[in-house]
């Protein structure tokens, strides 16, 4: 966001004062239903701050959690998406953006240490978006269970609200999770 190299430990940037009134999203009070702040709340305010700045489109919007297990194990990932174009660049594809910083469980140790077949792992070609500077694609992740387990998805930009582009334009909306 800068624009040039920044010395290390220099400081570049001048304090800002973040009013959140209690209530809030960001404040809420300790009666309110709430979950996934962390997967989904800070990817939002990430995007909400590079649009602010015109950094860079938005990114996927969510770290797209899926547990599943039963009474002996339980699995927990976060899978990637696409991340938001910016002025001059194309988003990379099939990443984790902005708040979560977590490595996928490679195939064979998921497939070697629990009851699952991954039929599927790959780039969704084409759901990154138009414009002179497309964003990022997302993932196709299609697991077989191969013994009846409990299934956890918690995504979002999976229906009509589509994450925004730059100048105007619109992202894709994430494909269907089935089940």
């Amino acid at each position: 966001m800068v624009g040039h190299d920044v010395p290390l430990n220099q400081g570049c940037l001048a304090p800002i004062t973040t009013i959140i009134p209690p209530g809030s999203l960001l404040d809420p009070s300790d009666l309110a239903a709430v979950i996934g702040g962390n997967v989904l709340t800070s990817q939002r305010i990430v995007d909400v701050v590079f649009k602010a700045f015109r950094t860079c489109a938005a990114s996927q919007g969510c770290m797209n959690n899926v547990t599943f297990g039963d009474d002996t194990f339980a699995y927990y990932e976060t899978v990637a998406g696409g991340a938001g174009a910016g002025p001059s660049w194309h988003g990379r594809s099939g990443v984790h953006t902005h708040m979560t910083n977590t490595r996928i469980t490679d195939p064979e140790i998921l497939e070697k240490r629990y009851p699952v077949v991954l039929k599927q792992f790959a780039v969704n070609e084409g759901s990154g978006g138009e414009g002179l500077y497309v964003g990022g694609h997302g993932v196709i992740r299609e697991m077989l269970f191969r013994h009846q387990l409990i299934l956890c998805v918690l995504s979002e930009r999976r229906g009509e609200f589509q994450p925004y582009g730059m100048d105007g334009t619109q992202g894709m909306c994430g494909a269907k999770t089935g089940l």
